[in-house]
């Protein structure tokens, strides 16, 4: 039953993600221009993350960073970060940013609804039962990445954000995932969606106004 669940789940993943690619062709177009146009660099960043069974994977997204932002900071974002540009900002707080992921999703490096994907130099710190959540895709969305816009940009400076990103979040957001796949069905995951468009949506009306 398991299999035919993961089966019905990758073939909606495949199906969405591929419309998705080709209807918001027109939008991916005018963020690219937005940030060729607001600094130097390229359009999309490339992230090394860790995916089902451990394996390494580069998820992409808008980049709204510096061209040098991997040389000039920690891995994680704190309050304020000054390597973050105008539009970049912009694009975060919309999740925006996240919409190249939808290719990750197409080669099967991701799922639509699951845990969030995580970079490999904070899934050292994982306990052997925090690591059981490796056996999954990571997602596109899902309750720990509707959570971060809370959790993540409580460290002040810098030099501190990976510290207590260790130390106040990791767990957390583990522990919401775990949650969630334990209660993982299709109720749950529309429910992620509407909470997903909900917090778009919101985020994109305090931009416009």
């Amino acid at each position: 039953m398991c299999e035919v669940a993961a089966l019905i789940r990758r073939c909606i993943d495949i199906v969405f993600s591929a419309v998705a690619l080709i209807g918001l062709s027109p939008l991916f177009l005018i963020v690219a221009v937005a940030i060729l146009a607001d600094s130097r660099g390229s359009v999309v960043y490339r992230s090394r993350r860790v995916g089902k069974d451990g394996r390494l994977f580069h998820m992409l997204k808008f980049r709204s960073m510096i061209a040098d932002a991997d040389q000039r900071g920690p891995a994680v974002t704190s309050r304020g970060d000054c390597r973050i540009t105008r539009v970049g900002s912009f694009l975060r707080g919309t999740k925006l940013d996240e919409l190249p992921q939808f290719w990750n999703v197409l080669k099967g490096d991701m799922t639509l609804f699951g845990p969030r994907p995580e970079a490999p130099e904070f899934v050292e710190f994982y306990s052997p039962d925090q690591r059981r959540i490796l056996s999954e895709r990571p997602g596109l969305t899902g309750p720990s990445q509707i959570s971060c816009n809370i959790y993540d940009s409580m460290a002040v400076l810098d030099s501190q954000a990976a510290e207590y990103y260790i130390k106040h979040v990791l767990a957390r957001r583990l522990a919401i995932d775990a949650e969630y796949l334990s209660t993982r069905s299709a109720m749950n995951d529309l429910i992620l969606v509407g909470r997903t468009l909900g917090l778009m949506c919101r985020a994109l009306w305090r931009g416009i106004a």
